[in-house]
């Protein structure tokens, strides 16, 4: 199964996520899903020596706050806008909390 970047990444995670929750050995894990052993081990290796996303709060001026956005800007070089609205800032914080 080839996959590119992110989707590679994000369908690895879900594998070792699947395992760990399985209560299967690795061994009988990959047996069953027809997985290769030593895929799994790099990818879980890879996956957990991952850096945390880190990112800055760009504080605005009081006078424009109403149609402020956020950027939120991370390691990769990616940047998103996010409105300033305790809404969306929670659910940026609650996405950023689960890819721990």
């Amino acid at each position: 199964m080839k996959k590119k970047g992110t989707e590679r990444r994000s369908y690895w995670q879900r594998v070792v996520t699947e395992q760990e929750a399985s209560g299967k050995t690795i061994r009988g894990f990959c047996r069953d899903q027809d997985l290769r052993e030593q895929a799994f081990y790099w990818w879980r290796r890879r996956l957990r020596e991952e850096k945390p996303v880190s990112f800055a709060l760009v504080e605005t001026r009081k006078s424009i706050l109403s149609a402020a956005k956020l950027e939120l800007a991370l390691s990769g070089g990616e940047v998103l806008h996010i409105p300033a609205e305790v809404e969306s800032l929670r659910v940026v914080f609650e996405a950023l909390r689960a890819g721990r």
